[in-house]
């Protein structure tokens, strides 16, 4: 007849032997094998990807050049996505391709690929202007092509620009008073938009920095929105007269080309 008890005793002690062997085995395997490691990312080739992207991106007035610096810091992202400077820096060139782009699938793509990656720097560093910045503006390049019609997208342009305001007001040469001013110059009346705000932020941002011609040619383009026809020819013979800061002479040439056609349509009007 079968001991219950002795059998019981024994299934016990072979448990807790085995538990002991175990635990020496993990121990050893620990000692040896070290602290698990974290896939912290390939730093080294982002950054290499980040110095070619910004060389490439200083040639953006060829557009093929900004579209590969759009690749290179697509590779920079996958190779360390934790990367603050790929994540804004996409963001800035996709914004600029999307603008400069005539065909609207690329365009359509390259606004949703700049608001996924101002995204990323925004959580990635949300006390640093780079990522609100470059998300308020994919967001209004986006929007302007569907004529700002959601109130949802005024406020989530509205709210990035101001934040900009907060945390640097002078970033790239205070050009959130320009976001704020095409905001509110593009965005339907239903929805919150006033030529009259927008020239006030214009007027605000040109105060702060003269020499800033992408902002002035919305200035005039605002003046002649609201009939202040010789205030809107002022700002643009102004405007053809400055000396560009050379990191910004593609925007330059934007802003001349397209006041040289508001001039033609006022001296027409």
């Amino acid at each position: 007849m079968i001991n219950l008890r002795k059998s019981s005793k024994k299934l016990r002690l072979m448990v807790a032997v085995t538990a002991t062997v175990l635990s020496a085995v993990a121990c050893d395997n620990s000692a040896s094998e070290g602290p698990p490691k974290v896939d912290m990312g390939d730093a080294k080739l982002a950054a290499e990807r980040i110095a070619e992207a910004d060389k490439l991106y200083e040639g953006r007035e060829e557009l093929s050049k900004a579209r590969v610096a759009v690749a290179a810091l697509r590779q920079a992202r996958t190779a360390d996505y934790g990367n603050y400077e790929a994540a804004w820096k996409l963001a800035r060139a996709s914004f600029y391709v999307a603008e400069h782009s005539d065909n609207d699938s690329e365009r359509d793509d390259m606004y949703r690929e700049g608001t996924e990656a101002a995204k990323a720097a925004v959580q990635l560093q949300p006390d640093k202007p780079d990522g609100h910045f470059w998300l308020g503006a994919n967001y209004g390049g986006s929007a302007a092509h569907s004529t700002l019609a959601n109130l949802s997208s005024f406020q989530d342009i509205k709210h990035e620009m101001e934040t900009v305001l907060k945390l640097d007001e002078g970033y790239q040469g205070y050009s959130a008073y320009l976001g704020l001013g095409r905001l509110y110059l593009q965005a339907p009346r239903m929805i919150g938009g006033d030529s009259t705000k927008a020239i006030e932020y214009l007027e605000k941002g040109i105060k702060l920095n003269p020499n800033h011609t992408v902002m002035r040619f919305h200035l005039a383009e605002a003046y002649e929105e609201n009939n202040r026809y010789a205030e809107a020819k002022k700002q643009i013979e102004t405007l053809m007269g400055i000396t560009p800061d050379p990191k910004y002479t593609a925007e330059h040439k934007d802003a001349v080309e397209k006041a040289k056609k508001l001039l033609e349509k006022i001296s027409r009007g």
